[in-house]
């Protein structure tokens, strides 16, 4: 249900949560980091953003208890996901997600990397609506936050039908929000996103629905909305490297003043911030996870290609923070 224009409620079994944001920011596998949140943050300080995608199994050994041991500290609301194919599993890491302070608990139903759907997690329960709606049920039953869904299509080609019946069943189960990607899971990230179909989902529900998948910008979304009037819209790839996307958009959708996109010089210092924090919290091992960030965002002015091609050779942290803040003096 939807209280404003501008917001989002969730019902759960602990009351109504409330999400003054119509814009997501998706789960990104190796980028949606604690520090990565953090920028974002600073364009969009209400909306709801979402820890890496977190293996449940792992929560349960104690290997990926980093993701979300400091959710608590966090300002603003984080979602956690989780992946796996066991309810037992799955309903012990939300427990210990919630824990931690997570705000909801997201079910990944989408993934489309086959390490993970070969096992039947990801998108790989779309083949199995029954584990899925006991997934749901489960971890419903087990904590007080909402529990929501982040899925497909479908998990066969373009062209299947709209994935109506499984949506309901995941809504009947307990679900609280689905977010659908537009795309099947043969798809992954090639051809277009259907938003029709997203339409069609959206039609058949009571809860909220939030669309997803290209969506690069302002008019994308606004686009996006006008077609499957959805709820809202989450951000995934085209927020790599552009971390004030999440927060363009939603002033777009709220009528407010554009939020300009940073000129070159402020993505080159902003390339420079990132890289600081992560040598900061992961030693020289964060100049390995910088490189795709600031390839990322170092684009859009003259010599921008050759910068990128010297920061991921280059072979310790002074040499990249060297070649960004020589970048900088260039710009002034």
């Amino acid at each position: 249900m939807t209280r404003s224009h501008h917001e989002l409620t969730i019902l759960c079994k602990g009351g109504e949560k409330t999400i003054r944001s119509r814009v997501l920011q998706s789960p990104l596998a190796g980028v949606s980091d604690q520090i990565f949140r953090k920028l974002v943050r600073r364009w969009a300080p209400e909306a709801l953003l979402f820890t890496e995608m977190v293996s449940a199994n792992g929560l349960k050994i104690g290997h990926g208890d980093y993701k979300i041991d400091e959710l608590s500290n966090e300002k603003g609301p984080i979602g956690v996901q989780l992946f796996d194919h066991r309810p037992e599993v799955m309903v012990e890491a939300a427990i210990k997600a919630e824990a931690c302070g997570a705000f909801l608990i997201d079910i990944n139903m989408g993934c489309p990397v086959k390490k993970i759907t070969k096992k039947g997690g990801g998108s790989g329960l779309l083949s199995d609506p029954e584990l899925a709606e006991e997934i749901i049920a489960k971890v419903a039953n087990a904590i007080k936050i909402p529990v929501t869904v982040k899925t497909r299509l479908s998990c066969q080609e373009e062209g299947s039908p709209v994935p109506v019946k499984f949506a309901l069943r995941m809504q009947n189960a307990g679900a609280q929000l689905l977010t659908v990607h537009g795309r099947t899971r043969t798809q992954g990230f090639s051809g277009n996103a259907n938003w029709v179909a997203i339409s069609e989902v959206k039609n058949a529900l009571k809860i909220p629905v939030i669309a997803n998948g290209d969506i690069q910008n302002a008019d994308d979304a606004l686009r996006c909305l006008s077609i499957t009037q959805a709820d809202g819209v989450m951000i995934g790839r085209g927020s790599m490297g552009a971390p004030w996307l999440v927060g363009q958009i939603d002033c777009a959708l709220q009528g407010k003043q554009k939020l300009e996109t940073p000129n070159p010089k402020e993505r080159v210092s902003l390339a420079l911030e990132h890289l600081e924090e992560l040598l900061e919290s992961k030693g020289e091992h964060g100049l390995l996870i910088a490189r795709k960030h600031m390839s990322w965002t170092c684009k859009g002015f003259p010599g921008a290609t050759h910068l990128r091609h010297s920061l991921v050779r280059a072979k310790t942290p002074l040499e990249a923070k060297t070649l960004l803040k020589n970048q900088l003096l260039m710009l002034s």
